[in-house]
């Protein structure tokens, strides 16, 4: 018999995605489709038009090998027609095979493979798909995997058959079977773990602040204020790593230029007694202010114990 024969194949699933080239691959059952283009080879009057095969596929994965069933049915164009039979310038062909296939580097984001497989076929004779023959086929492809679960891949794949058959006017005719196969397909795996989701974003590191008031026209430290002095060195050493800053102010009465050295004198007098709890010097930066930032607003000339202030502000 004169006539091409083809197959329909969908592309393996494999392995799950990756990130950083490399994949949590877990084993599970996966389900493919996809579909290519066919080519007879060593047919008979075959024509020189392509078919087109489509077909799916279910089946393991054992991370490295996999076994799967695939199902796939196409026509393929021929220059042959003969009346009364299923060969009207065509063939199709349905066949169902049992492939095992190996992944190299499974865990790879981009994986290749090889597999082979034999089956049973039915192909365009006397009547549509009439003729019943032993199928085998081997293959080679590369997928990509697009998740966790879902990959995509390119497959060339030969497939072969035991010589189909047709009777015409009492006389049975036998022909070649033999295709070349390109396919492209998708193909998902079930149970597979979801990418971790990332990080909360984490906070900026709040700044701690401890205040330190003095008498009216005064630089030194009173017992209270030597105490929160302390509490500031301890926060200091519980963070590891930070930076100090002593920034001194006075209130409103006195010269603006007398109370501006007496600011910076008070965040000298705080910083001195960090050093003295422990704190490094260089760690520390003192600011005189004077009279600017009060803290409670008041008129020229105003003695405001609030506003007679160094402020210690841990970053």
């Amino acid at each position: 018999m004169k006539k091409a024969w083809i197959i329909a194949a969908a592309l393996t699933a494999g392995p799950v995605a990756a990130q950083a080239q490399e994949i949590d691959a877990q084993p599970g059952f996966y389900i493919g489709a996809g579909g290519g283009i066919t080519a007879p080879l060593n047919t008979p009057n075959n024509s020189s038009g392509i078919g087109y095969p489509v077909g799916a596929k279910f089946g393991y994965d054992f991370v490295g090998p996999r076994v799967d069933v695939d199902v796939g049915y196409g026509q393929t164009p021929l220059n042959l027609n003969i009346p009364g039979t299923a060969i009207t310038n065509k063939a199709g062909q349905l066949t169902t095979l049992v492939n095992l296939s190996y992944d190299f580097f499974p865990r790879s984001l981009v994986t290749p493979y090889v597999g082979a497989g034999v089956g049973i076929g039915f192909v365009d004779s006397n009547t549509s798909l009439g003729s019943t023959v032993f199928a085998w086929d081997a293959l080679a492809g590369v997928r990509y995997n697009i998740s966790n679960a879902l990959t995509i891949g390119v497959e060339a794949r030969y497939l072969g058959t035991t010589n189909p058959s047709v009777t015409v006017g009492g006389q049975t005719f036998f022909g070649q079977n033999q295709n070349i196969l390109a396919l492209a397909g998708i193909a998902y795996k079930f149970g597979q773990p979801t990418a971790a989701p990332p990080p909360p974003p984490t906070a900026a590191p709040q700044a701690a602040s401890f205040m330190v008031f003095f008498d009216w026209d005064r630089s030194n430290l009173s017992a209270q204020a030597l105490a929160t002095v302390k509490q500031a060195a301890d926060a200091f050493k519980a963070k590891g790593s930070a930076r100090i800053t002593a920034t001194g102010h006075t209130d409103t009465s006195g010269p603006e230029n007398y109370n501006m050295a007496l600011s910076l004198r008070r965040a000298n007098a705080v910083k001195d007694a960090l050093v003295r709890n422990g704190v490094p010097a260089t760690a520390i930066a003192v600011v005189g202010r004077g009279e600017q930032g009060l803290l409670v607003p008041t008129p020229d000339g105003v003695r405001e114990p609030q506003n007679r202030r160094v402020e210690i502000v841990l970053q």
